[in-house]
C-alpha cells in the first residue's frame, strides 16, 4: 500500500522537473524502522550545503530519535494536531534560525528564509535516500524554547518528521484520508509574475 501511495503522490513527470522533486511529498504516517546515522548525516550535511546570505548558515537543528529526550521535548512542543501523527515517525527535527550576522552582529532578515532553504535540502536528500520528510509549522515556540533553553538570538523555525513511509490505515481519522488524497499545485499563472498580479510569460 505505501508504495502505491508514493506512485499517487508523485508529482506531474511530463513537467520535465527532476524526479527526485517529484517524488518528494509530506506523509504523516511513518514505519517503525530507526533511521541509521550514516543517512542521518548525509540529510544534515545536505542542509550544511545550502546557500545562505553572506554563507551566514544561520541553522541550527536539533534532532531526537524516538525514545530519548530530544525526541519527547520536540514532540512536547507541537501543537496536538500534529503530536497525534508525529510520534509514528523516528526521527524529530526542531530548526532555528540565527536572528545576526556573526561578523558584525547586524540583524540578518534572512535567518529564516536560509534555515527554510537548508531544509529543503535536508528534505531532498531524505527522499533520495529513500525516506521521507514531514515539515510543521505546528509548534509552540515558546514552549520550544523553554524545552531547549534556546537563546533569544536565535529564531525558533519549524519542526520536521523524518523516516520511513508508513500505512496510511495505521492512522485515525482525518489523518488516513488525508494521507490518501490526491497532491495539487496553484498554476504557475498564480505565482509567477512579470508585474504584480501579471503573469510573466515563460
Amino acid at each position: 500500500m505505501a508504495q502505491d501511495l508514493d506512485s499517487l503522490k508523485h508529482g506531474p513527470k511530463e513537467t520535465g522537473v527532476e524526479e527526485l522533486i517529484l517524488k518528494r511529498w509530506s506523509p504523516r504516517s511513518y514505519a517503525d524502522k530507526p533511521v541509521s546515522s550514516e543517512d542521518l548525516t548525509k540529510v544534515f550535511t545536505a542542509a550544511a550545503w545550502a546557500a545562505s546570505s553572506y554563507n551566514e548558515q544561520p541553522w541550527r537543528f536539533i534532532v531526537g530519535k524516538k525514545g530519548d529526550e530530544t525526541y519527547a521535548k520536540i514532540l512536547d512542543a507541537l501543537i496536538e494536531f500534529n503530536q497525534t501523527w508525529a510520534k509514528t515517525a523516528p526521527v524529530l527535527i526542531l530548526s532555528v534560525a540565527k536572528k545576526t550576522f556573526t561578523q558584525n552582529g547586524q540583524p540578518n532578515a534572512y535567518g529564516l528564509h536560509d534555515t527554510g532553504a537548508a531544509s529543503a535540502n535536508l528534505s531532498l536528500q531524505a527522499t533520495a535516500l529513500g525516506m521521507h520528510t514531514h515539515g510543521m509549522g505546528g509548534v509552540d515556540k515558546d514552549k520550544a524554547r523553554a524545552n531547549f533553553a534556546i537563546p533569544d538570538e536565535y529564531e525558533v523555525g519549524a519542526a520536521w518528521a523524518l523516516g520511513y513511509l508508513g500505512e496510511p490505515t495505521a492512522l485515525p481519522e482525518p489523518y488516513a484520508g488525508m494521507e490518501v488524497a490526491p497532491r495539487t499545485r496553484k498554476p504557475l499563472q498564480e505565482i509567477v509574475f512579470s508585474a504584480w498580479e501579471k503573469p510573466a510569460t515563460l
